[in-house]
């Protein structure tokens, strides 16, 4: 295992690999204690480097074997070898050459659980962020996209079932008990991407056909007897696939979808191409004993790795600074997949319970980083609720702000430029400024400035010239490696509320670009007023959580009451039910603290009442 971590890894110092890989072969004579891995790699030196350029390898914890380049051993001058790089001192000076390096692991000793390992008799990998390199020498980063073909033999009794990532293509038996499986991905990935599994599995099976008539075989692969539990799955799996489709107009390119449930895969799940591998509770449910909120999280997280087969895999990310990339945009995703299943308003209001307990402290803590971190130590760490919960907010935030049209149009740009390639936030950013004609440079901070803005607000209404005006100040706090923060363009989604309830209507307004109900921050302070509003509103702010930020507003009990009452928008009825009823049990501790019997406003029992009793709010939104 790696213990190099006093190595800091900066953004800035990025630079593409001088060697290419386009295609990848690999065979694995699997056994617990010494599989062979056999490498057959096709190198080609980028155009404009020097054939004296060495071409160093990564590698972790590695034992090699033999290496043989374009069929020949090379001399010990040629190449050098730790168990942590092979350097091919003087490479070949044809463009493009041959590598076939062989090593051995022993996946029944592999303690980290990655790259190779066997547990409970079955032989799984985990690739990503940096496994790869601890089943062979390769150039083991996200940037570097090539062809794999997987070819593994194992012993039948012990792993009667192969599967890797892609199309199977070929399969049969081996003398003394043994027999292979083949494997090929016509789709270019990263090596983090890679995923083998062998053992003795059961399965369920379906199939699904796709907006242009193809048939998709589908398989989820668990534990010998736990089969019936993983019913559940398949059908989100499907649902998943369909809505995709819909959706972001994106259709599944294999023949074969694949998922292994195992109960000791230690990362949870992970999106390998074609070959999807979880945790088994990420999958299994009890139709008998399993709640909501279990099939809830099987939907989403069956969803979420789907996803990623376009938003991570058929584009991935150019380094690993780039992880929001992939991470941030397939958390929107799959919450708009779990909205449109099941209440949208829930949903989201479990969100935003999800940021503000985990996200908001840890940008108000001493590990605040941007959504895009400038620099690490170890990759690992960053996977973090700023990195995909912030960071689908930041997606979140470019749809409210150019409307959904416009954002499915940027969305499809970007499916159509990036295709097969290793993009960054840039890339990004850039077909929804293409699409829009807008600029989004004072947006894109969100990317690369730590720290949860906070809005101060306050309002004043002047009946006799019918104006209602809110004054609206932005400040970013500085976190422990920024003292000193920039604006941010902050979308604040926003209703004036008559007393019957309704929007009450403007004729005009000044001191903001206001959009479609939406008021753009862009400055520290900003005075808006709204002409001939004929009574005092009370205020709707950050409907929907438009905007990862907290709010600072003077506003009466009584406004908070009428809008826990009337509010339209489901998110902020139930925030200004919530802050009412978050005061009124500190105010219940208080008394306690004081010895005094704790009084409970009636007024608010009576509006909890309404609330609960309110047939026309779906279920699930009165038991919040």
């Amino acid at each position: 295992m790696r213990t190099d971590t006093g190595q800091v890894f900066k953004l800035e110092d990025y630079r593409p690999s001088d060697y290419l890989i386009p295609e990848t072969s690999l065979t694995f004579r699997l056994s617990p204690e010494a599989a062979h891995v056999t490498a057959v790699l096709t190198v080609e030196r980028r155009d404009g480097i020097a054939a004296s350029v060495p071409l160093v390898l990564d590698g972790d914890g590695l034992t090699l074997r033999s290496i043989a380049i374009d069929g020949h051993e090379p001399s010990p001058a040629d190449f050098l070898t730790t168990p942590d790089q092979l350097t091919i001192i003087s490479p070949p000076a044809a463009r493009r050459f041959q590598l076939r390096i062989e090593t051995v692991l022993a996946p029944a000793q592999n303690e980290a659980l990655m790259g190779l390992y066997r547990s409970s008799d079955v032989y799984c990998t985990q690739c990503e962020a940096e496994g790869f390199r601890r089943i062979t020498y390769f150039l083991d980063r996200p940037d570097i996209l090539s062809v794999y073909t997987v070819r593994i033999e194992a012993q039948r009794r012990e792993a009667p079932l192969l599967l890797s990532n892609g199309n199977p293509v070929d399969g049969g038996e081996l003398a003394a008990g043994w027999h292979y499986g083949v494997w090929h991905d016509p789709f270019p990935k990263p090596s983090y991407l890679f995923a083998l599994v062998a053992g003795d599995l059961g399965k369920i099976s379906d199939s699904f056909v796709t907006l242009s008539g193809r048939k998709v075989e589908l398989g989820i692969y668990v534990e010998p007897g736990k089969e019936r539990l993983a019913g559940y799955a398949m059908d989100a799996l499907k649902r998943s696939m369909k809505w995709d489709e819909e959706a972001f107009g994106r259709e599944y390119d294999l023949d074969v979808f694949n998922i292994v449930a195992v109960s000791d895969f230690n990362m949870g799940a992970m999106e390998n191409k074609g070959l999807n591998i979880f945790n088994d509770k990420y999958v299994l449910a009890d139709q008998e004993t399993a709640t909501d909120a279990d099939f809830a999280n099987i939907e989403a997280i069956i969803a979420h790795e789907y996803f990623h087969n376009w938003t991570g895999n058929r584009i991935t990310c150019r380094d690993w600074f780039q992880l929001c990339l992939k991470e941030g945009l397939t958390v929107f995703r799959d919450h708009e997949f779990s909205a449109d299943q099941r209440s949208r308003a829930v949903k989201r209001i479990a969100e935003v319970r999800t940021l503000r307990a985990h996200q908001f402290p840890e940008d108000q803590g001493p590990l605040a980083h941007p959504v895009r971190p400038r620099r690490y130590r170890e990759i690992n760490n960053f996977y973090t609720a700023t990195v995909y919960e912030k960071g689908s907010e930041v997606v979140r935030m470019i749809h409210t702000i150019l409307g959904a049209e416009t954002f499915r149009a940027g969305m499809d740009l970007y499916f159509e430029r990036h295709d097969g390639q290793a993009a960054t936030i840039e890339d990004f950013i850039k077909v929804f400024e293409d699409v829009s004609g807008r600029d989004l440079s004072q947006f894109s901070l969100w990317y690369h400035q730590a720290g949860t803005p906070n809005l101060t607000v306050s309002s004043a209404y002047n009946p006799a010239a019918r104006e209602f005006t809110l004054e609206i100040e932005q400040s970013v706090p500085p976190t422990p490696s920024e003292s000193r923060k920039r604006l941010m363009h902050i979308p604040l989604a926003f209703g004036l509320v008559g007393a019957g309830g309704e929007a009450i209507a403007h004729s005009g307004v000044e001191g903001a670009n206001v959009e479609d109900g939406v008021i753009h921050i862009r400055k520290r302070r900003h005075v808006v007023r709204f002409s001939e509003i004929a009574e005092r509103p009370a205020m709707s702010l950050n409907r929907g959580f438009s905007a990862p930020v907290t709010l600072s507003v003077e506003q009466q009990p009584d406004d908070q009451f009428f809008l826990a009452g009337h509010d339209s928008d489901a998110f902020s009825r139930w925030q200004a039910f919530n802050t009412l009823l978050t005061d009124a049990l500190i105010a219940a501790f208080r008394q306690v603290l004081d010895r005094r019997q704790p009084e409970f406003s009636a007024r608010l029992t009576e509006l909890a009442g309404k609330i609960a009793g309110d047939e026309a709010l779906e279920p699930a939104y009165r038991a919040l």
